[in-house]
């Protein structure tokens, strides 16, 4: 497991949204994400986009290691890899080792239980969710297991494995596990050395997480929490036509989660998910200072790291916006706060 042992650092990242957006087209935001001062980017891992209207899915791996040789500091990771189903858990350990092997402390691994657009589309095998849960917590302890180097042998309830990795990351890689729920934010406490949640799931079941990682004897406190903050930096008009793109969200993990087929998400979600639902969390506006108290309330909620997810078209002119108005400005009250 990684250490834990410090306090996480607060910190600023930038989305790559492969639901949106070609391989070729991420690779340069992610290259000006970094020359704009963004700390990490986080990579969705889709085999299919949750709308079909978004019109893209590539392989996320491979954007991380191109990526890594278009740039040389910033922090790079999936948000987030199921290494149950479309993946085995053995070759997700070894295409993370092979990474870390690249780009040595400079990858983490998200790791969440999956959706049918992905899972079930892919392999035609969707469980309950308890039972990928399970295979989730299997799945991370033979990650973690093969990241050693040692001989693995294990027949678990859902995965026989036994093999080396003979090539493993250079430094520890850290495992954020997503949660959307009580029971899943408890699993992230006590299997993840951090946590991927929206706010409203934190501000109910932080409890859960902080039980959890205690039970598993680490201190809550000292863990990364990562949050997605969507933002437009434009007016009403732009952020209703990017929201087209996200009309699934309010919906994501209660009506849509089980849905194989990104059409018939797109349409449910057209009928029945109101554009101004879509943006009431949205920070939208030209006005730096939105941008600003939209990082810091997340921040000032519990998140460590925030990752800013521009729903527009335009993501060079986001990243310049925030390079330039945004980042600055946080980063000063950050420091101003931990100095008083």
């Amino acid at each position: 497991m990684a250490d834990s042992n410090q306090n996480p650092d607060k910190q600023i990242g930038f989305v790559l949204s492969h639901e949106q957006f070609s391989v070729p087209e991420l690779i340069e935001f992610g290259v000006a994400a970094e020359h704009g001062g963004f700390d990490l980017i986080s990579c969705s891992d889709h085999f299919q986009p949750w709308q079909a209207n978004e019109g893209h899915a590539g392989m996320a791996w491979i954007t991380l290691a191109a990526l890594g040789q278009r740039t040389g500091r910033i922090r790079m990771g999936t948000m987030v890899t199921c290494p149950t189903i479309r993946y085995s858990p053995a070759v997700v350990a070894q295409a993370f080792a092979t990474l870390g092997q690249l780009y040595p402390g400079r990858m983490y691994l998200g790791l969440g239980s999956g959706e049918a657009l992905n899972e079930e589309a892919a392999t035609g095998v969707w469980e309950e969710w308890a039972e990928r849960s399970q295979r989730l917590v299997e799945a991370t302890d033979l990650i973690r297991e093969l990241w050693t180097g040692h001989r693995v042998e294990h027949d678990g309830q859902h995965y026989r494995v036994h093999a080396r990795l003979y090539d493993v990351p250079g430094e520890p890689i850290p495992i954020f596990m997503a949660g959307n729920g009580p029971k899943a934010l408890h699993r992230c406490g006590e299997h993840g050395d951090g946590v991927i949640s929206d706010p409203k799931t934190w501000q109910q079941s932080r409890s859960q997480f902080e039980a959890g990682a205690k039970a598993a004897g680490k201190d809550p406190n000292r863990m990364p929490v990562l949050m997605e903050n969507f933002v437009v930096v434009g007016d009403r008009k732009m952020a209703q036509a990017g929201a087209q793109l996200w009309r699934f969200l309010p919906k994501a993990w209660e009506g849509y989660l089980d849905i194989r087929d990104p059409e018939a998400i797109e349409q449910r979600a057209m009928a029945e998910v109101p554009v101004d639902q879509v943006l009431e969390d949205w920070v939208v506006g030209t006005d730096p200072e939105q941008h600003v108290e939209g990082l810091m309330n997340l921040f000032d909620m519990g998140a460590t790291t925030v990752l800013v997810h521009a729903a527009q078209q335009d993501q060079r002119a986001a990243i310049a916006f925030y390079a330039e108005r945004v980042l600055p400005a946080v980063r000063q009250r950050l420091h101003t706060s931990t100095a008083a």
